[in-house]
Order: structure tokens, then C-alpha cells, then sequence
């Protein structure tokens, strides 16, 4: 993963602000909150100077595609639907206490996180995620219980 700082040292340093931002420190701390992009950088996109860069910055952020909002990553062609990240979230857990809760299927799928469907884990309520929110956790319960790495964030 990317620091604040390496970000910054890709970027063309001239405090610009036509990105929005009072400084290109500022610009890279909203590309890694993911409030803005690469392309919102009119420099470093069009100077060709700064094309290298761009370029690099553009990869390191081309990575996330397939992300959700909140960083969540579902690699579904290595999900083989087994179930443990359903059962290991806390969420789903305190969300369906009859169901993933006591071990059981869930009974009630519209408040989970992750679900297997077609045997497959989806993700859906990303934003209920202990990872995410003013009281974030760093949760690991459905990396660590995937047997394939079908799971992730960035």
C-alpha cells in the first residue's frame, strides 16, 4: 500500500489548486480517501512532463478497480462459496443471530454484509462494515477465515 508521502512525491508539487485542494499534499491525501483521482490533477495529466508520473500514480490506482466505495474486494473467480467469511463477519453475526449467528443459513440476507449467492461470496451493506465509519475497526474476520484469498481490501 501507498503512503500519503510517496503519493505526494509522484505529483508535480506546484500547489496549483486546480484540483480543488490547497496543495498538491492535500490532493494526495484526497486520492488516498478516494475522493478524488489521478485525472483530477490537470499538471500532471496534461503536461507531458509529468506524464511518467502519471502514469505511475494511475497504476497504483487502477489496482482498486472492482473496489467497492469502502475498499472491499470480492474476487469471485476464487470464491468457491464455502461460507466462512459469512459466518466470521461480527456484523452478520449481530445482523442475523438466528441465522449466520447460531450457525445456521442466514434468515435474513438483507442485513449482512457478505452473502454466498450462486456460490458465490457477494458483498453487499459495505458501508456496515466494522473497517469503515468514524469508529472503524481493523477487522479481519472474512480475510482471515477465507481459505482461497477470495477477499480483501485496499
Amino acid at each position: 500500500m501507498t503512503s500519503t508521502m510517496e503519493l505526494y512525491q509522484l505529483l508535480p508539487k506546484t500547489n496549483c489548486k486546480e484540483c480543488g485542494k490547497n496543495s498538491c499534499m492535500a490532493f494526495a491525501a484526497a486520492l488516498m480517501a478516494r475522493e478524488l483521482t489521478p485525472d483530477d490533477c490537470p499538471p500532471m495529466k496534461n503536461d507531458p512532463k509529468y506524464k511518467e508520473n502519471y502514469e505511475t500514480v494511475s497504476g497504483m490506482f487502477s489496482t482498486t478497480e472492482g473496489a467497492t466505495e469502502t475498499g472491499l474486494i470480492v474476487h469471485e473467480e476464487l470464491c468457491f462459496g464455502c461460507g466462512n467469511c459469512v459466518v466470521a463477519c461480527p456484523v452478520n453475526v449481530a445482523n442475523d443471530p438466528h441465522g449466520v449467528g447460531a450457525g445456521k443459513a442466514p434468515k435474513s440476507t438483507d442485513k449482512l454484509i457478505l452473502i454466498i449467492e450462486d456460490g458465490i461470496v457477494k458483498a453487499q451493506n459495505v458501508d456496515e462494515c466494522r473497517r469503515f465509519g468514524k469508529n472503524k475497526i481493523l477487522c479481519t474476520g472474512c480475510i482471515v477465515t477465507c481459505p482461497v484469498e477470495a477477499i480483501e481490501f485496499v
